[in-house]
């Protein structure tokens, strides 16, 4: 059966530097940092102080009670997103299958907050008080579950737990199902909610996070100061569409999904492998899928996550794909986001996709003095005017996860 078209129709992003798309944008052309110290918590006993947590959030206004009441933070994050990616498509209001409309939104960890203010519950007032929307709210695919019902998506539901490649295999396996023929809609994404103090202390204990309350210096991709990525929140969502309904409907058309690979270290449970060989068979993989060559690719949003393996093992790949002395414009956009874990796939392509449509390449901000282990042609300051029309997306995850899209202007 010949391969299905897919495309981009709409998409829908709360974040630290904007709480929609536009906004997220504006913040990516000003090169905003959208790191702070945490407000969240008290951090008085904790290591870590900063973080990128999403600002000035009006749950009261975007949700109703109940669905504030039901719903973890996380999950609020993704049903935002989901409805301003759904209202971005024109879908609401067309005439399609229901039953070819899929959701596949994702999480690396869920509903984090829940189960630390719940067990606080139970143990200040007994386990039998435990909130009746505890496991609702808990588990990793209610919020895939509660946008289907809210968009009334008939098609698949489920959602990729791939740690923080978890978005971008959503958005990967959603492409796959419309271009073989499965479905002609998907809603894919992912959603993060973190910046708790056991999640924060679980990943300080693993040396993972930065520890310094500069914010200027902490999310430092590529940076040879780098020590540690910064923990984000929020959310992100793409509807993703066959390329003959979309335009039958007239449907504005935001890029094309071309390409999608997805690979395993099978190494170590949190170091990726040091040649960085499973991310450059991702790559490759994605490459082939798309029917290009390397010369094709315009940008690389990479995973840079500011930690000393990831960074160094990531240009490694880079090399091994595209050649020892690649000149492939690559920016790492965590250095103002922060990591978002599960949603970071996601961000970076909602980021990448619009590097494409407006010929701006992304900055890596506040990257003072590059590693000359990272030897990339890394994008700083302010970002560069550059007409593109292919650009890669990385995204790595704990567990040896490995996921690459390629995204395009539409191919006529």
């Amino acid at each position: 059966m010949e391969k299905r078209r897919v495309v981009i129709t709409g998409m829908g992003a709360i974040t630290p530097i904007g709480n929609t798309v536009n906004e997220l944008w504006n913040g990516i052309i000003n090169a905003n940092n959208g790191i702070g110290f945490i407000t969240l918590y008290d951090t008085t006993d904790h290591k870590v102080k900063i973080a990128a947590e999403v600002k000035n959030a009006d749950f009261e206004l975007l949700l109703s009670p109940k669905e504030r009441r039901s719903m973890d933070r996380y999950a609020m994050f993704a049903l935002i997103a989901a409805r301003q990616a759904y209202e971005d498509s024109g879908l609401k209001n067309s005439a399609f299958d229901r039953n070819r409309f899929g959701v596949m939104v994702s999480s690396g960890i869920g509903g984090l907050g829940t189960i630390e203010t719940e067990h606080k519950k139970a143990l200040e007032r007994g386990f039998d008080r435990i909130s009746p929307y505890f496991i609702p709210k808990v588990i990793v695919n209610l919020a895939a579950g509660n946008i289907a019902i809210d968009v009334q998506a008939y098609g698949m539901c489920t959602c990729v737990v791939t740690a923080c490649a978890s978005s971008s295999n959503a958005i990967g396996d959603a492409y796959r199902s419309i271009k073989d023929g499965y479905h002609d809609v998907m809603l894919a994404g992912g959603a993060e909610a973190s910046i708790t103090p056991l999640g924060m202390s679980g990943f300080t204990s693993m040396k993972a996070l930065c520890e310094t309350t500069d914010i200027n210096r902490a999310s430092i991709p590529f940076d040879k100061d780098r020590s540690g990525f910064v923990m984000g929140e929020g959310a992100g969502v793409m509807i993703l569409e066959e390329y003959e309904m979309a335009k039958k409907r007239n449907a504005k058309i935001y890029g094309e999904i071309i390409g999608y690979g997805a690979t395993c270290d099978a190494y170590h449970i949190t170091s990726p492998s040091p040649d960085g060989s499973g991310a450059a068979r991702s790559m490759r993989q994605a490459i082939d899928d798309a029917g290009l060559s390397t010369e094709d690719i315009g940008y690389i949003n990479a995973h840079g996550t500011s930690t000393p393996l990831n960074d160094k093992f990531e240009t490694m790949a880079i090399k091994a794909v595209f050649g020892e002395h690649t000149n492939v414009p690559v920016s790492s956009t965590k250095s103002m986001t922060g990591h978002l874990l599960g949603a970071s796939g996601v961000i970076e392509g909602i980021i990448s996709v619009l590097a494409i449509e407006h010929s701006f390449l992304p900055p890596t901000i506040n990257l003072v003095n590059q590693d000359a282990e990272c030897e990339l042609n890394v994008i700083s300051a302010k970002g560069v005017a550059k007409n593109v029309d292919i650009a890669l997306s990385n995204s790595l995850g704990f567990g040896g996860h490995n996921a690459t899209l390629i995204f395009s202007k539409v191919r006529e």
